[in-house]
């Protein structure tokens, strides 16, 4: 049943507001996403297909527990971020490598997918602010554009730290400066709000997915040479502990607010 919206009402949203806060705690999710992933996948050595079917039960579980909420939960919707970010990095893998279509390849369709959602989903209910994520259609929404968000950005990472001559650091720091860019349209022009939350959305994940790699990947390669299991362990404490301490609330918009 849809809630009764009354104008100057300001109904909550089942998301959280995307404050600083709120980035943080997505990038340490998309870097345990890429370690998270590369531990099971590679080094207990279960291959990208079973990877991606773990982690894709693992979020059907959790979505299905957070869109029967009635309300935003932190603690359970950062564990179906984490999950979508698992699901992505095992899924971009075995696309990528295991079928062959190549990281260029893999990105081109992942973005098809992210904007042929979005376009699906402004005409469907007029709207692709994360404020207004209230219903459990705007939820299915919301999530199958994260989850191909969070793919795009494992195969884009990919590419841009083995394909385009960047390296990990040169990739996580081309990266920070579309990120500076994008924080920069926020405060000093008129660009679509939603528009620019989903392109740092997308960009916070290869950001994730360089940093993990500079810790994980060999000395000889340009990383630390740390195992996937302890950078994982580690990162999900650290995750825990910001999810705790640092205050969330649910994101807010008046209900009237898409009237004409």
């Amino acid at each position: 049943m849809q809630p009764i919206e009354r104008p100057g009402h300001v109904e909550p949203a089942k998301v959280p507001e995307a404050t600083a806060g709120f980035w943080a705690i997505k990038i340490v999710a998309t870097t345990l996403g890429e370690v998270g992933g590369n531990a099971v996948t590679l080094t207990l050595g279960l291959g990208y297909l079973a990877g991606t079917a773990i982690f894709g039960a693992a979020l059907a579980v959790l979505l299905a527990a957070q869109v029967r909420a009635d309300r935003f939960q932190p603690l359970l919707y950062w564990a179906v971020v984490t999950a979508t970010t698992l699901a992505g990095t095992t899924l971009a893998d075995f696309c990528d490598r295991s079928l062959g279509i190549g990281y260029a390849g893999g990105s081109l369709v992942l973005l098809g997918l992210v904007v042929a959602t979005l376009i699906l989903w402004k005409r469907t209910l007029g709207t692709v602010a994360v404020e207004t994520v209230r219903s459990p259609r705007a939820e299915g929404f919301y999530w199958a554009t994260v989850m191909f968000s969070q793919t795009l950005g494992t195969a884009l990472g990919d590419w841009m730290a083995d394909s385009s001559g960047l390296g990990y650091n040169g990739s996580a720091l081309l990266i920070l400066v579309a990120l500076v860019v994008v924080t920069a349209l926020q405060l000093r022009t008129r660009v679509s709000r939603p528009m620019l939350f989903w392109t740092a959305f997308v960009l916070t994940r290869p950001l994730g997915a360089t940093l993990a790699n500079s810790l994980d990947k060999p000395v000889a390669s340009g990383g630390l040479g740390i195992d996937d299991i302890t950078i994982s362990g580690v990162l999900a404490l650290v995750m825990a502990g910001l999810v705790l301490l640092i205050p969330q609330r649910a994101g807010r918009r008046a209900a009237c607010a898409d009237a004409p």
